[in-house]
């Protein structure tokens, strides 16, 4: 991430930084065997601080840290959640592995006796989401969103101007949610689906516009809904179906 000035006449309240970071999050270590009984226990991790001791301290997730998609996705959550000037290593086997903060969505998790709640795990959710990569490899990505850890520079909306789509859900719950919005016009998202949207690791569940508000002043989008409306009226409210979750949690991807 970067501090430096852009000195141009950017909102005033924009915290100047750049959000770039790397994607490689496989969708196993997202769904299959991580965040399962089999695996890293949702409740042990949310409930607790995520620090070394309390990690190591929980027999279900010390116990879970032995898998190597746990330690993946483990390496993703810590990097989402703490900010870059926090980090920790895990002795497992004998061998040491150093989990590193990066953007910092949930700082107050990595505190002691800290715990991480409904919007802790959204943010965290929606992060990890828009972080897969179909194939396992390493794209730079921008996210941005309405958090003040995902503010963003001019240079760096310049750099990345190519909209993908806006990521939200909770990947901590016993069913996970995992939702995505396309940008108007665009009808794949192969970094994260392939080459199909068919069995994508996000339901797709329409366009961004359709769904959310936005886009925002760095084209991202919030308050995103699970559902496409029922109806749009010709003052431009639209009409969810009943039981539309919305989340004001969401992030929106940009690549150069």
């Amino acid at each position: 991430m970067s501090t430096e000035l852009d000195g141009d006449d950017e909102v005033v309240a924009e915290v100047q930084q750049e959000v770039v970071v790397y994607n490689a999050l496989t969708r196993n270590a997202l769904t299959r065997n991580a965040l399962t009984r089999n695996a890293l226990t949702r409740n042990a991790l949310t409930r607790n601080a995520l620090t070394r001791n309390a990690l190591m301290g929980n027999s279900f997730t010390s116990d879970a840290l032995r898998d190597p998609e746990s330690r993946e996705l483990l390496s993703f959550i810590v990097s989402c959640a703490l900010p870059e000037d926090d980090s920790f290593d895990v002795d497992v086997d004998g061998r040491s592995y150093r989990f590193d903060g990066e953007l910092g969505l949930a700082p107050e998790w990595g505190k002691r006796n800290g715990s991480c709640g409904e919007k802790c795990q959204e943010w965290v959710s929606s992060c990890l989401l828009a972080r897969v990569n179909y194939l396992g490899e390493h794209v730079t990505i921008s996210i941005r969103g309405k958090n003040e850890a995902l503010s963003s520079t001019r240079r760096e909306r310049d750099k990345f101007d190519v909209p993908e789509a806006a990521y939200y859900g909770n990947v901590f719950l016993e069913t996970q949610r995992r939702f995505a919005c396309l940008e108007p016009g665009e009808t794949s998202i192969p970094r994260v689906c392939g080459p199909s949207l068919d069995d994508c690791v996000v339901d797709v569940v329409g366009d961004c516009d359709d769904v959310c508000d936005g886009p925002r002043h760095d084209g991202s989008y919030s308050n995103c809904r699970d559902r496409e409306p029922l109806i749009e009226l010709p003052c431009g409210t639209r009409i969810f179906p009943p039981r539309t979750d919305r989340y004001n949690t969401s992030v929106t991807v940009f690549l150069e």
